[in-house]
């Protein structure tokens, strides 16, 4: 198994990215979204048995979603694109400090951070973000 992270652009919290993942999704009356980029990756089998795309908000790895497929999909000029179909769930995750990059990039299950339980699902994402920095979650 292996996972990708990403940078999630233009959200400013979690509460961002599925209010915008929820309108896509009715917007297009399906019941997944997907996300494209440029790159396809290459070890998709590995993705696809069992990854999760894990987003950095705001400098921080905050949640994830399951990566259900991976598609080649051209654009409207016909360029191929990829289209990682994602589960809709957000699954919050321990914060985990991350400098920008470009694109997506593989991330190991030994470096991928742990999955919250209830509790730090409805923790607000400020308060997230102060304990994360003074390394206490």
């Amino acid at each position: 198994m292996l996972h990708l992270i990403k940078l999630c652009v233009g959200a400013q919290d979690v509460d961002d990215l599925h209010r915008w993942q929820q309108g896509r999704m009715r917007a297009l009356r399906e019941a997944t979204i997907t996300h494209h980029t440029r790159q396809t990756p290459k070890r998709r089998a590995d993705i696809l048995a069992g990854g999760s795309l894990y987003w950095v908000i705001g400098g921080l790895v905050l949640v994830r979603q399951r990566i259900l497929d991976i598609r080649d999909e051209p654009d409207d000029e016909g360029r191929p694109k990829c289209g990682l179909v994602l589960a809709p769930e957000l699954i919050a995750v321990a914060p985990q400090p991350r400098r920008p990059f470009q694109g997506w990039r593989y991330l190991t299950p030994e470096d991928a951070p742990a999955d919250l339980g209830a509790a730090g699902a409805a923790m607000p994402a400020g308060m997230q973000r102060e304990l994360a920095a003074l390394g206490l979650l």
